[in-house]
């Protein structure tokens, strides 16, 4: 592992509050809260834990190769019917299941973390309350963002049905095509983009072979790079979110999407744990944060979207990003199309989030953590957050300039 990738993801950095306080009362809160993750006792410092949770170190050294049967698996999958791919995966998913700590779908340590993080900043510091650079436009409570990876020629010709599902009810999302599988219709990109949908890259093959050897992946990542400018696309995400994030550095995009705070079900299972974007190295990182259609029609068998809603529930206490894969292969007909509306139809009757595509996200996110004007140029809102009986509240910015307490942390 490379701890640097993630080394500018401090508390710092995370919170931007103001005042700023030293850098030893940083320390001090820092080491405080350290035991909340429930790390060995070796992680001690800052960038032991960066490492160990946004980094997967957690998971071992060879944690980014795959194993060989899962490797085998992958290899055979396109050659496999979809009913036998499901049966499979179902099967998996149940021993997975007999076998899952708690942190599925919740993975909260890094969160409680970074809230223990401040609460102990305003003990250290004497203070009552303190201010500090709001998450999200508007004082929206949460970030909601659809994406979709289009993995074959029958999913390419279903994109128009989800891109008209999301739109009726207001919504847009970015759709992932793999650019060397099936035959690209331009017609549709270009349409879905006039559209005010945005575009990325999917890989090059929706295959497991793209992190075989460090030759294998230059040797593809130069062609991805091509289709960023023929894409006209500034993001990416892995095929079957296999990854790597040394290697991934080479490639030439703003922001990736291959990752995921939680997710024992994926060929590389795991998690970064964090429900925010982060940075690792060279680009923004958008997590997923709600299980993958996949897992939860076919691994899980439900038949509503209840753990999709129950999830955001958790995101939106927290304020962070609620971003879900929904594949137009499988979910764009039938039953799961329905549940996808309904999860649709639920969203656009709730408020207070911030419904935006990832490139909106990552502008938002990077500009919050280097200026002090927003991407649209007007002044980021402040939040402040206080100590009530040692309990952490935070009081969002809302239109008004008026402060409106969302909820406490104990």
């Amino acid at each position: 592992m490379t701890p640097n990738l993630w080394e500018t993801n401090t508390p710092q950095k995370f919170w931007r509050l103001e005042p700023d306080p030293p850098a030893e009362t940083w320390n001090q809160a820092i080491q405080n809260s350290i035991p909340v993750l429930g790390f060995p006792p070796a992680i001690n410092s800052l960038e032991d834990v960066l490492a160990y949770s946004l980094g997967e170190a957690r998971f071992g050294k060879n944690h980014f190769k795959m194993g060989s049967i899962r490797y085998l698996y992958y290899l055979l999958k396109p050659y496999l019917p979809r009913s036998a791919i499901f049966r499979l995966r179902h099967l998996a998913g149940s021993l997975l299941g007999a076998n899952m700590t708690k942190s599925w779908p919740v993975e909260a340590r890094y969160v409680k973390f970074q809230w223990e993080i401040l609460r102990q900043v305003l003990l250290l510091s004497e203070k009552q309350e303190i201010s500090f650079r709001y998450f999200w436009p508007e004082g929206k409570e949460y970030a909601f963002v659809l994406t979709h990876d289009i993995e074959t020629a029958e999913g390419q010709r279903l994109v128009p049905v989800l891109a008209d599902m999301e739109e009726a009810l207001g919504f847009h999302s970015m759709f992932n095509f793999v650019p060397e599988v099936y035959p690209l219709d331009w017609g549709l990109i270009r349409e879905l983009q006039t559209r005010g949908f945005e575009i990325g890259v999917h890989g090059l093959k929706h295959d497991s072979r793209m992190f075989d050897s460090f030759e294998h992946f230059q040797k593809r990542s130069k062609s991805i790079n091509g289709y960023f400018q023929k894409f006209q696309a500034r993001g990416f995400r892995a095929p079957l979110t296999i990854r790597n994030p040394e290697w991934m550095q080479s490639l030439e995009m703003e922001y990736d999407l291959s990752f995921f705070d939680t997710d024992p079900y994926e060929p590389i299972p795991g998690g970064v744990m964090s429900i925010w974007p982060f940075t690792i190295g060279r680009f923004t990182e958008l997590p997923y944060t709600l299980p993958q259609d996949c897992t939860l029609y076919k691994i899980m068998g439900q038949t509503t979207p209840q753990i999709w809603l129950n999830k955001i529930d958790f995101l939106k206490k927290y304020h962070g990003m609620a971003l879900v894969i929904v594949h137009p292969d499988y979910s764009a007909e039938g039953k799961v199309r329905e549940i996808y509306g309904t999860f649709l139809r639920e969203m656009s009757e709730r408020s207070g989030y911030w419904s935006a595509l990832p490139g909106a996200v990552t502008d938002w996110w990077q500009q919050r953590a280097a200026d002090e004007m927003t991407p649209s140029g007007q002044p980021f809102g402040l939040a402040r957050a206080t100590l009530v009986e040692n309990n952490l509240k935070i009081l969002l910015p809302v239109p008004s300039d008026e402060l409106m307490i969302i909820s406490q942390y104990c």
